[in-house]
């Protein structure tokens, strides 16, 4: 597996984009996400990837995040090769799905799912693409 990004929780992409703008990073697009009732921006410089998540409206799984902790990093993403086999090794250490695997509209209709492990927290995994 590879670190693909850092999902990062916000209350307002464009504010917190501001800041990571003045670090050298580059926003992307702004899109919605009508599966995850999500709007979704990543940011890019040569140090890396990261996603900033913002709710759609109060339904949005962001939305606990955002109460229990307010603005921070909550999600560490990996790509992966094997999609399906990884989760099951994940699984195997103890890991649990959280989301089941679902086409992901940021990522080209990759599948992604999310995965809890007491001791690591959230993952989200991302199917690799062949190219």
């Amino acid at each position: 597996m590879e670190l693909h990004h850092i999902g990062i929780a916000v209350t307002n992409i464009e504010a917190t984009a501001k800041f990571y703008c003045t670090m050298g990073y580059v926003l992307t697009e702004t899109i919605e996400d009508k599966i995850q009732n999500v709007y979704i921006a990543f940011l890019e410089n040569e140090r890396g990837r990261l996603e900033l998540v913002q709710s759609v409206d109060k339904t949005s799984p962001v939305c606990n995040i955002l109460k229990k902790i307010g603005v921070s990093a909550y999600h560490f993403c990996y790509e992966t090769n094997d999609f399906y086999s990884t989760i099951i090794e994940l699984e195997k250490t103890g890991f649990k799905v959280v989301v089941a695997p679902v086409n992901a509209i940021a990522f080209n209709n990759r599948k992604i799912s999310f995965l809890y492990h007491a001791d690591v927290g959230l993952i989200e995994l991302l199917e690799k693409c062949d190219t």
